[in-house]
C-alpha cells in the first residue's frame, strides 16, 4: 500500500466515472490502462470489476464506443473511444464538478475547517 491515499469509498463512488470518461477521452485506451493512469494519479488500486462496471455503463449510456482488437502475441484487448455524446457530457460534468468543488471548498474554509 505504501504512502496510497485510501479515499472514501463513497467519494470515490462519486468521482470515478467522471475520472474514467476522462482518461477515454484523452485517446483510445483499454481497461488495464486505465487502471493504471487512476493508481498514478493518486485513487489507488481500482479493481477490475469496478472499473468495467463503471465502462459497461458508459458504454450503455451511449458516452464511449469499444472494439476488440487482436493482442500482438498475447490476447486481444477491448479499446474504448469516447464518442461525441460523451466528449459534450465531459464538458458539462466537468464543470458541474468544479462548481461542487468551489461550493465545497468554500463551505469547508468559512467554517473553519481550513485551520483543522
Amino acid at each position: 500500500m505504501g504512502d496510497e491515499p485510501q479515499w472514501p469509498a463513497q467519494w470515490m463512488r462519486g468521482v470515478l466515472e467522471l475520472c474514467v470518461l476522462a482518461l477515454v477521452g484523452e485517446h483510445e485506451t483499454y481497461g488495464y490502462e486505465i487502471v493504471q493512469r487512476l493508481k498514478t494519479a493518486g485513487f489507488g488500486q481500482v479493481k477490475g470489476g469496478t472499473l468495467y462496471a463503471i465502462l459497461l455503463r458508459l458504454e450503455e449510456d451511449a458516452l464511449i464506443a469499444s472494439a476488440w482488437r487482436d493482442g500482438a502475441g498475447g490476447p486481444g484487448r477491448k479499446y474504448y473511444v469516447i464518442t461525441d455524446a460523451g466528449r459534450a457530457t465531459l464538458r458539462a460534468r466537468c464543470d458541474n464538478w468544479a462548481a461542487f468543488v468551489a461550493t465545497t471548498s468554500e463551505l469547508l474554509t468559512t467554517t473553519g475547517m481550513e485551520a483543522r
